[in-house]
Parts: C-alpha cells; structure tokens; sequence
C-alpha cells in the first residue's frame, strides 16, 4: 500500500463478496453506506446486516430465526422508527433490489450464532462492521464506555465466524462525547492498535466522491420519513462531511445541547477485527450471554472489580 491508497481499499482489494453490517444498532448501518455504494461501483457484491432497534417483532419479512429478520422493500413495520425498511425503499427506488438482515438486541451467544448462519449461508470474502462514533474501541478500562453492550455483541460475534478478512471501520469522531467517552481514550486505543499492527489507517469522506452524494440522499430521505426520529450521529458525521463547523444542528433533536461539529468528524478509522477483539478485557465474560441486561450486567460487574480504571484525559489542544 503506497500513500496514495485507501487503507480500506487495500484491505478488501481481493474481496469479492463483502458482508457490511453495523455494529452499534440503528442508524449504523448508514454510516456504511459510502462503503457499500463505493464497493458496488467496483463491481463487488455486498450484503447489508444491521443490528437493529426496531421492534422486529411487529415487523414483516423472511423470518430467519426469532431473533434474525431479513427485511426488503416489501416489508411492514412500525412506521415510526424503522430505518432499514426506509433504506431498502430508498434503495429500491434507485433500481437496486437489496435486503437488511436484522438482528434483535441479544447477548453475544446468540448473535455469534446469528452471524455464522449468515456468513455460512452467504459465504463471504470479506465481512466489515461498522460503528457510527468511537466507542466500539473501548476495552473496558477507560474513563467511559459509552453505549458497550451492542458493539461488543457485535465485534466479538463477527470475529468468532470463519472468514479471510475482518474489519472494522469508524466514524464520527467526537459524537460518543455525549456517552461520556474520554476521545483521548480513543487515541490510546489508535495508538496501541497501531503498535499490535491492527491500525490500517483513515481517509476522508468527501462531498465530491460520488458514494457520498448517494449515501447523503439515503440518510436525508430517512430522516424525512421518520421525522421524530433522526440519528445524531448520522446528521454529525454529514453536517462535518458538508463543511459544518461548531454548534451547528441539522435537526431539532439536539436543540437545546451544544455541538462540536469538525472535519474529523467525516475520518473512517479502519482496524483490523480480531485485534480490536483481542483487546476486550472483560471478553471471557460475556460470550455466554443471552440478553443484552446480562451482557450489560457483566460489563458494569467488570469495571465495579477494576481496580484502575482510566481517569478523564482531557485532549491538550
């Protein structure tokens, strides 16, 4: 990989058949919709998995498992909030035919076996999740882990699968402030995955690539669809791409807050998986969870026994 090379781009080069899902619920899924139009335009076939917080229960499609539902564009729901329906209607309307492959909110057990059925079925080259903010690379022992329990179910559920390269990309610099992550935290992590070799770089999403341009419409035509219910992340990471800067709000729902909108916002961070996995403290603990309250349970007993958990670093400049 010379300078002028995507770090992403060198990773699922030979990649044929990708695997895109998200990984901290909602709105992730549309933090990898610049992948997933950039990878298609290459010719690629990609899948969409989104751990989901719709009410799937009230919703229709291919039910897979009780907890695993593939969604289409044919598919009903709750009207209010059920981003992947409105993604593949808006996918639809664009001539491509496309399915979500939900999965509830569980502990890691189930979804591990959630992801190896799917990844059996689908047989992927390459499976890549993606987590909208910076706290998927929390170990366990920082100052604050933000929102934990559908990242972790997510990064150690893909990593058990058997699959030639696995990733993670992040995005959103910044907007896990709001969780109480400390982003010098998130450095350390950058840096101490770059010591393990699990670091492979960043790049920018810019206004001008073409993927962006497709993924904007997708998350402002959802954002139209479900008015009460706008992803914060999502209207950040686009206000940064736009050219936004400081307390700038794209909707109503942070009214009221005061927002840092950067440029380092609109950075995709890329890691290798099984190193990210490998740096989970409390790992051992909660891979026979059953529900994401005992895999919360687990995570706040681990950090109650730590004996030395990070104090706040505020970043020097």
């Amino acid at each position: 990989m010379d300078v002028f090379d995507s770090p992403l781009g060198a990773a699922l080069g030979p990649a044929q058949r990708i695997l895109l899902a998200g990984a901290g619920g909602g709105f992730d899924i549309f933090c990898g919709l610049p992948l997933y139009f950039a990878l298609r335009a290459q010719g690629k076939e990609v899948h969409l998995a989104n751990l989901s917080f719709t009410w799937l229960s009230k919703a229709t499609g291919h039910r897979r498992s009780p907890t695993w539902l593939e969604v289409t564009a044919d598919s009903g729901g709750p009207d209010l909030y059920f981003p992947e329906l409105y993604l593949c209607r808006f996918l639809r309307r664009r001539g491509i035919e496309a399915s979500i492959h939900c999965f509830d909110r569980t502990g890691v057990k189930p979804l591990t076996e959630t992801y190896r059925a799917l990844t059996a079925e689908l047989a992927p080259d390459a499976v890549v999740l993606v987590d909208g903010g910076t706290d998927s690379l929390m170990r366990g022992d920082e100052a604050g882990l933000g929102t934990p329990v559908e990242d972790v179910a997510s990064i150690l559920s893909a990593n058990a699968v058997d699959c030639p390269r696995k990733l993670l990309v992040s995005v959103g610099f910044g907007v896990d402030t709001y969780h109480g992550v400390c982003h010098a935290d998130f450095l350390r992590s950058v840096a101490e995955l770059t010591q393990d070799g699990g670091f492979l770089g960043a790049f920018s999403l810019l206004r001008e690539m073409p993927s962006v341009q497709a993924w904007r419409e997708a998350v402002l035509e959802v954002f139209r669809a479900m008015p009460n219910h706008p992803s914060i992340v999502s209207a950040s990471v686009l206000s940064a791409v736009e050219g936004r800067f400081g307390d700038y709000h794209m909707t109503d729902r942070t009214r009221g807050s005061e927002l840092f909108i950067n440029p380092l916002m609109g950075l995709c961070w890329v890691f290798q998986l099984d190193a990210v996995a490998r740096r989970i403290l409390y790992a051992d603990l909660v891979r026979e969870t059953e529900s994401p309250l005992e895999l919360a349970s687990a995570i706040e007993k681990f950090r109650m026994a730590h004996p030395n958990l990070r104090k706040w670093q505020a970043l020097p400049f």
